[in-house]
């Protein structure tokens, strides 16, 4: 993962209502949700609902399949893998570490 990409994924999920959007597609899993799905499931509008769909899907955080008259979002797990590879990089100082715990703390930190 690139800086920019960096960048646009966490400026995608730096929104309260992106990052609900995002997480219940995390634990939607690979099932994937429909936008009325969501907009339920949220308690959100559909208008304001496609408009942070959208955003995550131009930050590659999410990925749509249209099944027959609906419209599957799925979280892309790769870009959000990516991520966490991208920000953990050199903690530890370089330093092999291992998370451990409800707290992720690395051993060797």
């Amino acid at each position: 993962m690139t800086e920019d990409q960096a960048v646009s994924s966490l400026a995608a999920l730096a929104h309260v209502q992106r990052l609900r959007v995002f997480r219940a597609l995390v634990v939607a899993g690979f099932e994937g949700l429909t936008p009325s799905v969501m907009a339920e499931q949220l308690g959100l509008a559909r208008n304001t609902l496609s408009f942070h769909l959208k955003e995550l899907a131009h930050a590659g955080l999410v990925t749509i399949e249209q099944q027959g008259r609906n419209l599957i979002y799925r979280a892309e797990f790769s870009r959000m893998t990516g991520l966490m590879d991208y920000l953990t990089e050199n903690c530890c100082q370089g330093a092999a570490c291992e998370a451990t715990g409800d707290a992720a703390a690395c051993r060797n930190c």
